[in-house]
């Protein structure tokens, strides 16, 4: 039988939740039925080792590099001046970041970016953005998905700029009910492209490499508090400093460790120092195992304003963790029964829920260790989408 050519293109492979997503998914595809070329625009980030053998990692094409990554390669004079003006001018004629990246991408990248010169079975671009637009504008395929990963209301997202795009794609894949029912109601001309395809976690591979290591930082802490994500403005932990004060207040004895880096870095280590948080509240940075910081927490904590579906929350889960999260508005396609605790997106909520987990830690974590949050076998929806 011949193997269909699948092309899968991704942004970065540098930090985050889709980033890992990716991977997962990679490292569960069926190479022997299935060939599979993976392009990187920005050729860089922890994440690269982890891709699996199996998959043909493709050389990202110069012009690319030049327009993405001007810090790793020598630019040629038309892709620097390209890069510049178009940057500057899609910024003064946009409102929101990702109307900058789609006119960018339309005005003046577009224009520079070679059509890729391989015909595919299947595109599949794991986000929205310029990677979407290249397997529309410059990959010849028999069929064609995106992905969108988060709350498309919520993320300052524009359905004039997807539109578009998403009438030529021929499927439109999200990670969670929720946020099928969003984009249905979005774009109601085609309700019919939406499709969940969960984030793939491995429940086993997830439990061998928190067993690698025990964290330094824990050694000799108590009430140890877990944070993962993005330091901006959709993880909260702006929210979550203040709900730090609270429990100081409250004379809770606790050390919150929160793993990621972001735009956001300086601005939450100013609003620790003026908290007096410097012996509470931590900022890790990255970590390329987070998984021994998560297995041996007390309580993970996503103080999130709003989210897809939290590629963190599942592995808190497989790991058997008591959880505290916001009240987002896809919550409940990751949190049901007594999986965790949901509170409300205030300090007050994040901090009371805090100290009621604590009390009742023991019962959570008895509850969630008899159950296999694994879904590998969530990949058959994706190979359906394929082959039908």
């Amino acid at each position: 039988m011949v193997k269909k050519s699948i092309l899968v293109v991704m942004t970065s492979l540098y930090n985050g939740g889709a980033e890992r997503s990716l991977v997962n998914l990679l490292n569960e595809f069926d190479t022997e039925n299935y060939e599979i070329d993976l392009m990187v625009f920005v050729r860089e980030g922890m994440f690269e080792s982890q891709i699996p053998p199996k998959i043909n990692f493709l050389n990202t094409p110069s012009e690319i590099q030049a327009l993405y990554t001007p810090k790793l390669v020598k630019m040629h004079f038309k892709e620097k001046i390209v890069r510049l003006v178009g940057t500057g001018i899609a910024k003064i004629f946009s409102k929101t970041y990702s109307e900058r990246g789609a006119k960018r991408w339309k005005w003046f990248y577009k224009n520079i970016v070679a059509e890729n010169q391989k015909k595919y079975d299947v595109a599949l671009a794991f986000l929205n953005d310029d990677v979407m637009y290249y397997i529309v504008d410059k990959v010849c395929a028999d069929k064609k998905i995106a992905w969108v990963h988060n709350d498309y209301k919520k993320n300052e997202l524009d359905k004039d700029i997807d539109l578009p795009y998403f009438r030529k794609l021929d499927y439109v894949a999200t990670i969670s009910d929720e946020c099928v029912n969003i984009l249905k109601e979005v774009f109601v001309e085609f309700p019919e492209k939406f499709i969940c395809i969960p984030n793939i976690t491995s429940s086993q591979v997830i439990k061998n490499r928190s067993e690698e290591f025990y964290p330094e930082e824990y050694r000799g802490k108590r009430n140890i508090l877990l944070s993962i994500g993005r330091l901006g403005y959709q993880k909260g932990f702006d929210i979550a400093i203040e709900a730090a004060t609270l429990l100081l207040k409250r004379g809770i004895d606790f050390k919150w460790y929160i793993i990621g880096d972001g735009e956001w870095e300086e601005k939450l280590n100013t609003l620790i120092k003026e908290k007096q948080l410097e012996q509470n509240l931590f900022l890790l940075g990255i970590k390329s195992n987070p998984y021994p910081y998560i297995k041996n927490c007390d309580v993970f904590v996503q103080t999130s304003r709003y989210e897809g579906k939290s590629v963190v929350i599942d592995e808190a889960k497989i790991l058997a963790k008591p959880i505290v999260i916001t009240n987002y508005p896809t919550v409940h396609d990751q949190i049901q029964n007594n999986e965790g605790m949901i509170v409300d997106i205030t300090a007050e909520g994040i901090s009371e829920g805090i100290i009621m987990m604590l009390e009742q830690k023991e019962i959570y974590n008895k509850f969630l260790s008899h159950i296999d949050y694994g879904n590998t076998q969530d990949i058959m929806k994706l190979y359906n989408i394929i082959e039908h």
